[in-house]
């Protein structure tokens, strides 16, 4: 098995300032998902999982969500999108602190969970009203293939919450309503009348990673650590094949 936890590979747009409303709602629908990856990170590091990778992953995430936010403020449009990225801004130095300000542990995990989805909230908040202003079916597709990013590591987030029996209330009610959330877009992302050659070939790849990532979400045969283990590494490479697909969507 690949190593969990690989370094995801942001492509190469994701390092260049943002031009246009398409890639606005990419990077926006991105900090969502940066919000759940580092909590799953925060969280991997407390159940031992590939720490040393898991490390670099938080410290990747926070610095790539550092630096979008800084292009979501500059790009803003309208005044209520930069009022949003002022809020998701203060926010985000609370969530920060949290992630990093102490070792992570069951308590800390508690905080990490709240402020990672308030987080998600305003990095939502600020992705649909690009989306709004947009008013294309090509920014329609980049929120919706975006936000799979998200759910991607909302699940892996919410099922290393319960492996370590973090007081959190419904986390299993949780990890089933994101799971049909995931099943729902991907099915709606297949039927889009703009779906080219490329995209449904990378659909399908997406597919494939699914069938493995909710294999292991359900697994129970093997050990905690074992299980917690293929989650990380099954919701990297679906990340990844993910991004691929926002890409293109982005480049309609």
């Amino acid at each position: 098995m690949l190593a969990a936890c690989a370094l995801l590979v942001i492509p190469a747009g994701a390092q260049a300032q943002i031009t246009d409303l398409n890639t606005a709602i990419n990077k926006a629908g991105r900090e969502r998902m940066l919000s759940q990856r580092m909590a799953k990170a925060y969280l991997q590091i407390g159940l031992q999982v590939d720490v040393p990778r898991s490390r670099r992953v938080l410290e990747q995430s926070m610095a790539l969500f550092d630096r979008q936010l800084v292009e979501l403020k500059n790009f803003a449009p309208t005044g209520e999108i930069r009022d949003t990225c002022l809020q998701l801004e203060a926010r985000w130095l609370a969530y920060k602190d949290a992630l990093i300000g102490k070792p992570p542990s069951r308590e800390g995990a508690a905080t990490v969970l709240r402020l990672s989805d308030d987080v998600l909230a305003l990095a939502d908040q600020a992705t649909r009203l690009l989306e709004k202003h947009a008013g294309s079916t090509a920014g329609h597709l980049v929120n919706l293939s975006g936000r799979q990013r998200m759910l991607s590591q909302r699940m892996a987030k919410l099922y290393h919450a319960q492996s370590w029996q973090v007081a959190e209330p419904d986390l299993a009610g949780k990890l089933n309503t994101a799971r049909k959330e995931f099943t729902a877009a991907l099915r709606e992302l297949n039927a889009a009348s703009s779906n080219t050659d490329n995209l449904r070939r990378e659909l399908q790849l997406v597919e494939q990673q699914w069938l493995f990532f909710r294999d292991a979400l359900d697994q129970r045969e093997e050990s905690t650590a074992k299980r917690s283990l293929n989650v990380a590494t099954t919701s990297e490479r679906i990340l990844e094949s993910m991004e691929v697909v926002v890409g293109l969507y982005e480049s309609l």
